[in-house]
């Protein structure tokens, strides 16, 4: 056993290294996320009757449970929970699966893996090194969650962080098995991110039944037992034991894998050649290569319109005569100032094309930075030693990762106006008007990509800071010079709000064509990364 675990501190604090940018980035984003919501929540709900109230809503409101799940108890600290502790399981699950899969089958594919087996590296020290760099980081989240709600409660703190530190390590364990079963570091990861979706799913409809989360798809999810550990609320300690039972199972199965394949071989081998369809162009070839996310992005998209669209009515309603939180509903959504039940949900529409937007910049990082994962997976050298220039390479993703975030965000418009019932048009302008902000963040990626690609990841922490500021950012009340470092900041929130104008659309456009002209120059220029 030794052996076969033989170089795994070695290949440890390889991945901390590399990881030493983005995990903290991602620790910071899941624990924000939490720490950040005690005090804005005891400002709306300050008094014991409007908690009371909140808990009368949110049972008769199937839609809102559906989004954040029932409310357990009336305190502070169990609002804490209900509000994001279902968020801060997803999240830790998304930055679980993308060091599992890093570390992993990308290392695989870049070829490094191979060289490092030849040296005394155990069979099993790869991926036993990947599970302890997603478990470091999981475990500090935790500890972020705990030590920052220990005032409210230690034993709830304790439990809200022990559960969303146990749900990123069980999507850890299926990154695992899903970085055996497939070819490529891409396909492990959309793989886990299905599973992920399908367990949000599945606790969305149980909730969505059941006020008490009591459905049998609650239980069915991950994220639902996140629910049910219940921090601040009578904790059930014994759902721990679930995550760590699956967890347990799923860790066997992907050590079992491993140890019946080869380096750089997979359980679900690639399809077999000739590829259909033409491939005459390396736009074509980009298209190809991204058309599988591309299509995942955007039926996710559609169906996350139609429900936040459905919970237009039950929001205002939530909502009430509460001065505080309809403060920070039409701050986010552009309308402050201005009164009417009409004007609260336009507010509220606005807030969710606006947070659908920043959620899309997330798309259009992951499709720019498809460029560097063929560049240092050697996969553009032998293409751009035939007749392909840099520039057609890279126009053809650019072409899919904008044109991508186009369609994404118009199928959320739709969606929200279907869901609403109400001016499908004006939900289409809503969603659409904020593309030029998701277009500068893909234009920094790029910029990134060309000049410096060693730190193109850092444009995840762009996507991720514009996102933080935009969710909790009116919610803290932060000052608009800071709120403004965002570029969804300048653009008019749409529908209703102030009279919409051309300038900023049309300055944020010109940056991010500015900003890939640039990203363009500085890719013919430099030479490829080894």
């Amino acid at each position: 056993m030794n052996t076969q675990l033989a170089g795994t501190g070695a290949l440890l604090r390889l991945a901390l290294r590399r990881d030493r940018v983005m995990a903290p980035v991602w620790i910071l984003v899941v624990a924000m996320l939490v720490l950040s919501l005690p005090g804005s929540l005891e400002s709306v709900y300050g008094t014991a009757a409007e908690r009371e109230r909140l808990l009368a809503t949110m049972t008769a409101n199937g839609s809102l449970r559906a989004l954040y799940g029932p409310v357990f108890g009336d305190s502070i600290g169990a609002l804490t929970a209900w509000r994001g502790g279902v968020f801060a399981g997803l999240l830790a699950g998304v930055m679980s699966l993308v060091i599992v899969v890093r570390h992993t089958r990308e290392e695989e594919e870049s070829g490094r893996q191979e060289l490092l087996s030849a040296a005394m590296v155990g069979r099993r020290a790869p991926l036993t090194a990947a599970l302890l760099a997603a478990l470091t980081a999981n475990a500090a989240a935790a500890l972020l969650v705990t030590a920052g709600l220990a005032g409210r409660g230690a034993a709830g703190a304790l439990a809200l962080g022990l559960g969303i530190g146990a749900t990123g390590m069980l999507f850890a364990a299926l990154a695992a098995i899903a970085a055996q079963l497939t070819e490529s570091a891409r396909l492990a990861k959309g793989l886990t991110g299905a599973f992920i979706g399908a367990a949000f799913v599945l606790r969305a409809a149980g909730d969505a039944g059941a006020p008490d989360g009591g459905s049998a798809l609650t239980w069915i999810s991950p994220l639902g037992w996140l629910e049910h550990v219940r921090a601040f609320a009578a904790e059930r300690w014994w759902v721990l034991a679930l995550f760590a039972a699956a967890s347990a199972a799923q860790l066997a199965a992907a050590y079992a894998l491993a140890a019946r394949r080869d380096v750089g071989m997979s359980f679900l081998p690639a399809r077999p050649g000739p590829a259909r369809g033409r491939l005459g162009s390396a736009g074509a070839l980009a298209w190809r290569l991204q058309r599988g996310a591309l299509l995942g992005w955007s039926l996710g998209f559609l169906a996350a319109g139609v429900v936040f669209g459905g919970m237009t009515d039950g929001a205002t309603e939530l909502v009430g005569d509460n001065a505080r939180t309809r403060e920070i509903i039409e701050r986010m959504g552009g309308q402050a100032g201005q009164a009417g039940q009409g004007v609260l949900a336009d507010a509220f529409l606005a807030t969710m094309a606006g947070m659908l937007a920043m959620v899309a910049a997330l798309y259009i990082v992951s499709a720019v930075l498809r460029l560097s994962a063929e560049e240092s997976g050697q996969r553009a050298e032998p293409l751009l030693a035939n007749a392909v220039g840099r520039l057609r390479w890279a126009g053809g993703h650019l072409a899919v990762a904008f044109g991508g975030s186009a369609l994404i965000l118009l199928l959320a418009g739709l969606g929200l106006g279907i869901g609403h019932g109400e001016d499908i048009g004006g939900a289409v302008a809503a969603t659409l008007g904020q593309l030029p902000a998701v277009w500068v963040i893909g234009a920094l990626a790029a910029l990134l990509h060309g000049a410096a690609p060693r730190f193109a990841v850092a444009a995840w922490a762009v996507a991720g800071a514009a996102l933080a500021l935009g969710w909790v950012g009116p919610a803290l009340n932060l000052p608009q010079a800071v709120l403004d470092l965002s570029p969804f900041a300048h653009l008019p929130k749409l529908p209703g709000g102030q009279d919409p104008s051309w300038a900023p659309f049309v300055a944020l456009t010109a940056l991010a064509a500015a900003l890939l002209a640039a990203a363009l120059t500085a890719l013919r220029r430099r030479d490829l990364a080894a």
